[in-house]
């Protein structure tokens, strides 16, 4: 009987690591998500900037945030530097979504190998009934009355 308790005990650790591994494989997929959404807007900001200054004169001045620090240079040395950002995003943004795709297919490797099912089912039941009780107390009406 002892060693049966010793065997259940042994095996409620390994599922307990086994969750906190799967945990943390799945926080950190969520990390990667987090940041490729990041860098895709710098990416947006940079093209705005690139569509903004492109149409004007080259001898133009313009200010650069570099490091903190703003900065006065022309349109012809500031374009071709933003361009050179924009595009070292773009392959950032590729390497991250290859390691995103490593990151998922690893996930479900292990979810097949642990057989790990996640419950959805019940989570929209639990997630229905928030969304009931937090309408209440919203009164939509005519505003003359």
């Amino acid at each position: 009987m002892a060693s049966k308790a010793g065997g259940d005990g042994k095996e409620a650790i390994n599922e307990q690591v086994i969750a906190n591994t799967y945990a943390n494989m799945r926080t950190e997929m969520n990390q990667l998500y987090t940041k490729i959404t990041e860098l895709e807007m710098e990416v947006g900001e940079h093209s705005l900037v690139i569509g903004a200054i492109k149409p004007l004169d080259p001898s133009r001045r313009c200010y650069r945030m570099i490091g903190g620090v703003l900065v006065e240079r022309t349109i012809k040395e500031v374009l071709p530097a933003v361009k050179r950002n924009k595009e070292g995003l773009e392959e950032v943004i590729a390497r991250m979504h290859e390691a995103l795709e490593r990151k998922k297919k690893e996930i479900t490797e292990f979810e097949l190998k642990y057989k790990i099912r996640i419950r959805k089912a019940d989570n929209d039941n639990e997630e229905g009934g928030k969304k009931e009780g937090t309408a209440q107390g919203v009164l939509v009406g005519p505003a003359g009355q």
